[in-house]
């Protein structure tokens, strides 16, 4: 049973059943034939175009309830799946309170593509949200709330003094529960089918314990220590960052030539004493002086050579950045900026200023206050990453993991080969606590242990203990976020198992993780590394990467700047679909993404126009389509649509998104929209010439091509396709979907099998898409045409005479070589046509645009030129030659001969033009 308020000019040839309510406009009444869920769809007067708001919020609450994104939404418990269908897993993970952004709305617009596509083909696909504590940006947000309280506090001490720690971490979880459905409510919006039912947040008490059980593993492999380096010191914060939390720009400074006193960091106690002079091919010749301070307590470079010559590492700076004692009484106390502007005052007072000469410098500043951080030799906890770069590394290289695209390899290597060992400790609150325990007040000894309840039963093995029944409090630190929720993907699925039907297999590993490249060293590595130390097994098998999205102009989008395009807003005025697919169509994986509103428009001008293309669309719904039966429909159509669909499920399943989703836009709006439907109005109508048993045939054609499209397309624009997918017939719902709904729907291809295609009916229905003339003239025309292209052209006239605007009383179709195709030729006419062997003869009487046809053919011309360029020259690349295999090769070379033969055809039309 099927209801949609059509407004189109074709019969309907299925059940319409009236609402009781008539007093409105039109409603009509979806049946799913459902077990589980049915679904009221009404289409009023202003839904006779396309408007979002209408429905795609009442979608996606539909599938969350019907449980669309389970993992067996579209299996049987008891059905067994098929040899190859594997679990897929993607994850999602965002922090916990805020406003989406571009860089969210892209990651979910690309895994949700890949969730949608693998489930449609019958996979089992477990996409499991999650949220980020957000160790440093959560506690920054709380802290602002207490800032009246704690304006004056300048140190953990006096801090806890006034907010207790478990006070403070009370109000954190308030203020987590009142943000955090915020977000992901934000990525609802978007149309992500993520499996809400599993959605986990990283200080889960279940994965609170992953946590600690991974510290402890990895200090029992004595893999993680304690121990004295040099780290990101944030002073606003008070605390130790990451590389991943540090960001660097160029900034003006001055680099200033003296008469020996050092600079502010190299001052000490400002006790005379013996600078070491040392010789190192560190140091640059042609710049300053060509002679170089050493401050290996405060700088990263000098860090490693102090420790090259084993130097004195004397630290001058408090946590705080305010100088200590070391520096002499001027200077003791003042902040970091006050000190160094004192110390040049001072330097002038005392003429030992020669110059200062302007220069830039490469400042590393907090990623979430925006400070500048201070390399500090600090007391911190370590992971120790030689061994496990390498086994990450080697994953990669042995091919158990596979980056798309495959020359971010060339990062990958790099950035293990030459790793060092990997702070994971933070001086915050809100976190995963360090399951560490102190022996006595001097924090020096100490326990590591799984829980507190078992701190005194671990074996001696892990730490030398005087007295074991003398521990006394819990380390106060906490573990980084990359330690944090690096290894989620291993605990996520473990504790998930249990949840999970068995059938399915087990969570860990997981199939793919879709990121962007900007992380790929910070996250993706560690996640991989500790993914393999804990469990030998890497935890995905393909790290999908996604470029950054950036302003129209390709600069980064800035709040300053104001080219912000704020998803939100976008979502609002165009609709999720519109912005999704401006997101992943027209760039390859890795490639950055300029994003304009006039791109967006456009895809909600493509929305509108499969839109009208449904409304005008009726029919039957083909079912177990031959070879024999495709002989008696739009075989040019069908074979084109099923040459689409296996062009787009090989570049899905080599992770080609952006490729696939624009042939499914080429193919919707220039061949069926502004082509086919035309040539159905000859079947569809007695006054074109059509009707009866044709029309029936053009009916099961137009909905075959759209329900066939709307499938292609539903992973990148999953609300429209969705919605006009329930105005039109399809096959009933079976016991084993959730819910009758396109996103259950078998995909146009299942397996490998072959579609089937009609080559000769593709060559021959060229002609006519092709055919350009003056607007509002009939002319006469002479095809001319090999053996069964001819007929196969004869068959089809009606649609060509109404596309070409040809005169039905002087169109011929004549055979190739023959009597009537070489007059054609000789005779005062052009050649406006050729494609395979099909020529088409015009008059040039007047009745053709000659400067419009030169532009057409000239443009033809130009798009081949580019073509044949880009793939010879891909075939003289020695690289491509001898590593391709060898049939692609020759496939390649008999597409250059193809391009080639049809540029020299519309040259030759060219020149008969003049």
């Amino acid at each position: 049973m099927l209801a949609f308020n059509h407004h189109c000019q074709t019969a309907l040839a299925f059940t319409i059943r009236r609402s009781s309510s008539s007093a409105s406009p039109a409603a009509f009444l979806v049946n799913n034939n459902s077990v589980k869920h049915t679904r009221q769809i009404t289409t009023t007067a202003t839904s006779r175009s396309y408007d979002p708001t209408l429905f795609e919020s009442q979608l996606y609450q539909w599938w969350e309830q019907a449980g669309c994104f389970e993992p067996d939404s579209k299996q049987s418990a008891i059905q067994p799946l098929p040899m190859g269908k594997n679990l897929c897993v993607a994850y999602a993970s965002t922090q916990c309170y805020g406003r989406l952004h571009m860089g969210h709305a892209i990651f979910v617009a690309l895994q949700d593509v890949l969730a949608r596509f693998h489930r449609m083909r019958g996979r089992p696909v477990l996409w499991t949200p999650g949220t980020d504590h957000a160790g440093i940006a959560t506690q920054l947000q709380v802290e602002k709330a207490l800032m009246e309280e704690i304006a004056n506090a300048s140190s953990e001490e006096e801090r806890e003094k006034l907010v207790p720690r478990e006070e403070f971490l009370e109000r954190v979880w308030e203020y987590k529960e009142e943000q955090g459905g915020a977000i992901t409510s934000q990525l609802r919006s978007l149309g992500a089918s993520a499996d809400w039912t599993r959605e986990r947040f990283t200080m889960d008490p279940a994965l609170s314990v992953g946590v600690s059980e991974a510290f402890v593993r990895l200090h029992e492999k004595g893999l993680v220590y304690r121990g004295t380096y040099m780290v990101n010191w944030s002073p606003g914060l008070m605390t130790a960052v990451s590389d991943l939390e540090v960001e660097y720009s160029e900034e003006e400074a001055s680099c200033i030539i003296s008469k020996g006193l050092v600079p502010m960091s190299d001052i000490g106690d400002g006790k005379a004493r013996s600078i070491p002079i040392i010789a190192d091919e560190y140091v640059d010749m042609e710049f300053g002086t060509g002679a170089l301070k050493i401050t290996p307590g405060h700088d990263p470079n000098d860090y490693e050579l102090g420790k090259k010559y084993d130097l004195e590492i004397m630290n001058v700076m408090n946590k705080d950045a305010t100088m200590n004692e070391k520096c002499g009484e001027p200077y003791v106390g003042l902040d970091r900026f006050e000190a160094r502007e004192k110390l040049w005052s001072d330097m002038e007072e005392a003429g030992l200023v020669i110059k200062a000469e302007p220069h830039m410098q490469r400042v590393p500043r907090s990623q979430r206050g925006g400070e500048i951080i201070e390399p500090l030799v600090s007391k911190q906890w370590f992971v120790k990453t030689e061994g496990m770069g390498a086994k990450a590394l080697a994953a990669v290289k042995d091919g158990d993991i596979t980056i798309v695209p495959s020359r971010f390899e060339k990062v990958w290597y790099g950035w293990l080969t030459d790793i060092r060992d990997w702070c994971i400790s933070r001086q915050l609150w809100w976190g995963h606590r360090i399951p560490v325990w102190y022996v006595d007040e001097t924090e020096e000894e100490y326990i590591v242990a799984r829980m507190q309840r078992r701190q005194r039963k671990r074996p001696l093995r892990l730490v030398i203990l005087p007295i074991l029944s003398c521990v006394k409090k819990m380390m106060c630190l906490i573990l980084g976020s990359v330690l944090a929720c690096g290894h989620l993907p291993l605990w996520v699925g473990l504790k998930m198992r249990e949840g999970c039907i068995h059938r399915f297999g087990s969570i860990y590993p997981g199939t793919c993780l879709e990121t962007g490249y900007d992380i790929l060293f910070f996250w993706v590595a560690r996640m991989v590394m500790l993914g393999i130390e804990l469990t030998d097994v890497s935890p995905f098998k393909v790290i999908y990467l996604h470029g950054l999205v950036r302003a129209a102009d390709g600069t980064k989008m800035s709040k300053t700047k104001g080219n912000v395009v704020d998803p939100l807003d976008t979502v609002s005025e165009y609709g999720a679909d519109s912005l999704r697919y401006s997101l992943v169509t027209g760039v390859t994986p890795g490639q950055d993404i300029p994003l304009n509103m006039d791109k967006i428009a456009a895809n909600k001008a493509f929305a509108n126009k499969l839109w009208n293309c449904c409304k005008f669309v009726t029919g039957n719904a083909l079912k177990d389509i031959d070879e024999e039966e495709l002989k008696s429909l739009g075989r040019y159509i069908i074979s084109k649509c099923h040459e689409l669909v296996e062009s787009v499920t090989e570049d899905i399943e080599k992770y080609q998104l952006g490729a696939a989703g624009s042939k499914i836009y080429e193919f919707l709006w220039d061949q069926y929209a502004d082509w086919y439907i035309e040539i159905s109005k000859t079947r569809l109508y007695e006054g074109f010439g059509g009707g009866g048993e044709e029309a029936k045939t053009a009916r099961r054609v137009l909905v075959y091509i759209l329900d066939t499209s709307m499938r292609l397309l539903h992973p990148y624009m999953p609300y429209v396709t969705e919605q006009l997918w329930h105005h039109l017939p399809r096959v009933p719902k079976t016991e084993e979907m959730a819910a009758h709904s396109l996103m259950l729907a078998d995909w146009p291809q299942m397996d490998d099998t072959r579609l089937v295609q009609d080559k000769d009916a593709i060559a021959s229905f060229e002609v006519s898409r092709h055919s350009h003339v003056s607007s509002g003239k009939k002319i006469a025309a002479t095809i001319v045409a090999p053996g069964e292209l001819k007929d196969m052209i004869e068959t089809e006239i009606n649609s060509l005479i109404m596309l070409a605007k040809l005169d039905p009383d002087q169109v011929s179709v004549v055979e190739a070589g023959s009597d009537e195709a070489k007059a054609a030729a000789a005779g005062d006419s052009a050649q406006l046509v050729v494609q395979e062997g099909v020529e088409a003869y015009l008059p040039m009487a007047g009745l053709v645009d000659i400067e419009k046809e030169k532009q057409r053919l000239e443009k033809q011309s130009a798009k081949l030129g580019k073509e044949i360029e880009k793939l010879a020259g891909r075939l003289q690349s020695k690289g491509f030659v001898d590593k391709a295999p060898p049939a692609v090769v020759d496939k390649a070379k008999a597409e250059l001969a193809e391009l080639e033969d049809q540029a020299s055809k519309v040259d030759a039309s060219l020149k008969a033009l003049g």
